[in-house]
Formats: C-alpha cells, structure tokens, sequence
C-alpha cells in the first residue's frame, strides 16, 4: 500500500486565518449575487428541523433558579451520572464509565474537539519529529482549527469511495505514527456517513497505544443510522479506555443544536489535563441546559422517533434519486454525498441547484483540502444535508433530479 503523505498548511497563513474560512461563508460568496430559481430550500447546514422533545420546557423551567449562579466546568453530579449510565446502556463497554473521573460536561462538541488538540500536544510524550495530528479528509472544520492551535501538523488521510470513506490505517508509515499526537475520526463520518466497523476501531485503538497518541471520535451521528446500529470507540480500547476520548453531543440525537451540550467521555489520565485547560479556556454549560440533557439522555423514546424520520427521508432518496450520482445509502447520520462530476463538478453544481431550483447545498471540494499530489477528495461531490421535513425534502430532491439529470 502506498504511504500517506502529509500536505501543510501554508506557512504564510496563520492558524485563524486558515480555519476560519468555513465552508458556508465560502458557499455564501459562491451564490452572492444569484436569486434562487425557485422557494429556498435549505440543505446546507447539518442544523436538525425536527421538533425538540417535549421535556425540554418544563425541565427548563424547574431549574430557572440555576441561571443565577456560575456552573462548574466540570458537570453536575446528575449530569455525568446520566452519561455514564447511557453509555453502558448504549455500548457493550468493558467495564463501567466513572462517572467522577471519565465524563466532562461540553458546550456542544465543537469546541471540546477544538481545545482537545491544544491539551494533547501537551499531554502526550515528545513526538519524533514535528507533531502532527491525523485528520480524515473531508472533515469536520475544527479538526483542522484544533491541529493548528496547537501549533501541529495538519496531516489530512484522504477517506475516499477506493477506501470505503475512512482513513486507510495501512497506509500510515511508521514515521508518522511516531510523530502523532492525535488521530480525529468520525464514526459515522460527515458527510460521507460511513461507519467503522468493530475491527478498524481495534486496529486503531491498538495503534494509538502502541505509538503514545490519542484518538478522538467524534460519535455525534451515532444514534442516526439505518440498520446497524455503529460500535464506539470505547467498546475497542481497553478496560482503561487508554489513549481514547469519545465526543458526543445531543445536537443530532435529540435536536437540541442550540442547546449546546454534549460530553467528553474516555481515558481519565488525559480528561484531568483536559480538566485543567476547560477551567481556563473553555465555555461553561449552563446548569438548568444538564438538567435537559439528564432527562434526554434518560429517555430513548424520542431518538427512535427521530431515526425513524431520516430513515423515512432516506427511503425517498432511494426512490428519488434512484442510481444517479453514484448514490448509496449511507449506513450513518443524515447527509447525502453525491457525485456530480458528470454534471460540471461540485462548485457548478451548487450554482446550478441554487440559480434553478432555489435547493441549498454545499460544494464537497468546501468540506477537504488538496492532498500533496493536487487531489482534493471532496471535489465532484456536493453535501445534502436531509434536515428539512418529508415534505420538504421530497420537493427539493425532485428538483435536484430534474436540473442536474
């Protein structure tokens, strides 16, 4: 197999400038100054539209007091409780997660995976050579925006349809795993919502420990999925979750985007660093918003109500779209990757959808970086994101069909 080669960011370019540039500011500049051929339909963002579970108001308002006083960045007692107790309902883990050691409470995952790079290259033994942090390419901004933070190597492993869209673990060199510090994988990935199965967890999880770096799953699509339900990372890594932290967030599973709490979960010796950092650098979570997060993490009723709805959506893609595109279902979360190279790539696509059918979506050449031989793996494809109601979104794929062909 060959070796993977790591791309740099440009040295001239500094880490705000080279991970601020998001993918829906460079899509707004795209459209700027088109009108949308038809009603806007907006499948762009991964921003949930289906309604929040019903909960959330009452325990809001049992728990106003709360927003008078500062929370602790760690969590609440209850709140870490509920975790621990959910993933071992969830996972079959090798033990139970401590709740007082094993859990932090985050403001949404975002920027738990952000500062998360930053405690690493801390963390972690000198590296020989310079420090880099592997990143599967397409992915997920702030990925990348951590890695540079902390002053890494950005070394981005193309996750492309030749490698069933994860990383290819045989084609890291040993040179590069000794000068890892952290490995990001999302499981079921954005946008291509591939999942790894038990076994590549455990070949990473065996490489992380054997070369001294961590591995960051970001599992926030891991309860949308179609007929399997996706393993965890925790399930792979030992009865001491070493050199493992899961992320997880109730954005997806519960349609609480704007709530934003989700939770770290994994090896205790790095959580305590972690610890030390979030009590300096990072937002806290208000205490009534884990309070919501108690009760959500408590109930499942609303989560299979959930995944029943994107299934429901998927199945009209798979009648819809049909074999155009290169379309397969994907096994996780609720994004469409489809390849419009045969229909002028994924900038003219994008233009196109947006100039004569008013559908919103994003470049897939937006959501990667160019690898060292010139390939950008997102580029011919375009991201759909199936947020949107049923209704909404059998409309807009009609209209994709009948512009792109």
């Amino acid at each position: 197999m060959p070796t993977m080669t790591a791309q740099r960011e440009p040295s001239h370019t500094s880490p705000v400038a080279a991970s601020s540039r998001s993918p829906f500011v460079r899509l707004t500049d795209l459209i700027a100054g088109i009108a949308p051929g038809k009603p806007v339909i907006n499948l762009s963002v991964g921003e949930p539209q289906h309604p929040i579970p019903a909960f959330v108001g009452p325990v809001l308002a049992e728990h106003l007091a709360d927003f008078g006083r500062y929370p602790a960045n760690k969590g609440i007692e209850q709140f870490r409780q509920a975790v621990a107790d959910w993933l071992g309902r969830r996972y079959a883990l090798p033990r139970a997660v401590d709740p007082e050691t094993e859990v932090l409470v985050l403001n949404g995952t975002r920027e738990g995976l952000f500062l998360a790079a930053i405690a690493a290259r801390r963390w972690v033994t000198p590296r020989a050579g310079k420090p880099a942090v592997l990143i599967p390419n397409p992915f997920y901004a702030a990925y990348a925006a951590g890695a540079l933070a902390a002053d890494c190597e950005p070394v981005y492993l193309p996750a492309t349809r030749d490698t069933q869209f994860l990383p290819d673990l045989d084609a890291l060199d040993e040179t590069l795993l000794k000068r890892t510090v952290a490995c990001y994988l999302a499981s079921p990935s954005n946008p291509q919502g591939a999942v790894a199965d038990r076994a590549y967890l455990e070949r990473l999880s065996a490489l992380a420990r054997r070369y001294g770096f961590l591995i960051f799953a970001d599992e926030c699509y891991c309860e949308i999925y179609g007929e399997q339900q996706p393993a965890g990372m925790l399930e792979t890594s030992g009865p001491d979750f070493a050199n493992v932290v899961v992320f997880h967030s109730l954005s997806k599973r519960s349609n609480l985007p704007g709530l934003r709490v989700g939770f770290a979960a994994g090896d205790k010796n790095f959580l305590g660093p972690f610890l030390e950092l979030r009590n300096v650098a990072a937002p806290q979570v208000p205490t009534p918003a884990q309070y919501v997060a108690v009760a959500a993490y408590g109930d499942e009723s609303h989560v299979e109500e959930n995944r029943r709805l994107y299934n429901a959506k998927f199945d009209l893609a798979d009648q819809i779209i049909g074999n155009r595109y290169g379309y397969e279902r994907p096994a996780g979360g609720f994004f469409l990757w489809l390849d419009v190279s045969g229909q002028g790539g994924s900038e003219v696509a994008t233009k196109r959808l947006w100039a004569e059918a008013g559908v919103r979506v994003v470049p897939g050449n937006y959501l990667a970086r160019e690898q060292a031989d010139g390939l950008n793996p997102g580029e011919g494809y375009i991201r759909v994101a199936m947020v949107q109601d049923k209704e909404a979104t059998a409309e807009a794929l009609h209209r994709m069909v009948a512009v792109l062909g």
